[in-house]
C-alpha cells in the first residue's frame, strides 16, 4: 500500500472550476485546508493546455507536500513531474501506464464491479477507484451504481487503497468510510461548495472521526 494514502482525493474538474487562472489559487486554497492529493481532470481541453495546466499546479503544490495526479495522460504525468496518473477502463492499461510514468509514480485505475476490481488488483496499480457509489453528473456516460455496501466485499479482494467516487457528498461521506473505503474522490461538492476549503476541512473532520487520522 502507498505510505499516507490520504482520506481525501480532490478531483479539480476543469470544466468545474474557475476561470483557468484562478485554478491555481483553488489549487492553493485546498492544499492550505489539508488536502494532500489531486486529481487534474480535464477532457475538453488540448494535449498542451492539459500539459500547461499539470505543470503549473506540480510547481506549485508538490513543495507544499501536495501530490498531483494526472487524469488519463500517463505521459503528460511523467512530462510535467507529476506523482502519478489516473486511467480507466478505456484507456491505456495499467501496466503500459506504469511503463511510461516509471516505477517511482503513482498509477491509479478506476473500476465499476468487483470483476473489474479483481483484475485491477492483479496489475501493479497503486490503488483502485471503485463506483460510482451513487449517481453523478460529473461523467456524460455513467456507469451502474454500485452502492456503498460493495466495499466490504471489494476489501475481500485487495489490500491496495480504495478510493470511492461518484456522487459523494458532505451528507454520505461517513456512510462510505464506514463502508470500507480508504478514500474519497470528491470532485462537485468540493469545488463547487460555497466555500471549498471549509468543506475540505469538513471532510477531513469527519475522516478523523471514521477512520482515526486526517
Amino acid at each position: 500500500m502507498p505510505p499516507l494514502f490520504p482520506p481525501l482525493y480532490v478531483i479539480l474538474d476543469v470544466s468545474l472550476a474557475p476561470a483557468p487562472r484562478d485554478i491555481i489559487t483553488l489549487s492553493l486554497d485546498l492544499a492550505a485546508a489539508g488536502v494532500r492529493l489531486l486529481q487534474i481532470r480535464d477532457k475538453f481541453g488540448s494535449p498542451r493546455e492539459l500539459f500547461a495546466r499539470s505543470r503549473d499546479l506540480v510547481a506549485r503544490l508538490a513543495p507544499l507536500g501536495v501530490r498531483v495526479i494526472v487524469n488519463d495522460r500517463p505521459d503528460i504525468a511523467a512530462a510535467c513531474g507529476a506523482a502519478g496518473a489516473h486511467v480507466g477502463q478505456d484507456d491505456l492499461p495499467v501496466e503500459a501506464a506504469r511503463a511510461v510514468c516509471g516505477p517511482s509514480r503513482w498509477v491509479g485505475v478506476s473500476t465499476h464491479n468487483i470483476q473489474q476490481l479483481r483484475a485491477a488488483a492483479a496489475t501493479s496499480a497503486d490503488y483502485i477507484a471503485l463506483g460510482p457509489v451513487f449517481a453523478t453528473s460529473t461523467k456524460a456516460n455513467p456507469d451502474p451504481l454500485v452502492g456503498a455496501g460493495i466495499f466490504s466485499a471489494a476489501r475481500r479482494v485487495t489490500r491496495k487503497p480504495l478510493v470511492a467516487i461518484g456522487g459523494i457528498t458532505i451528507e454520505s461521506a461517513a456512510q462510505v468510510w464506514g463502508a470500507g473505503a480508504d478514500s474519497l474522490a470528491v470532485a462537485r461538492d468540493v469545488v463547487l461548495a460555497p466555500d471549498p476549503a471549509a468543506r475540505v476541512r469538513d471532510y477531513l473532520a469527519i475522516a478523523a472521526r471514521c477512520l482515526g487520522k486526517e
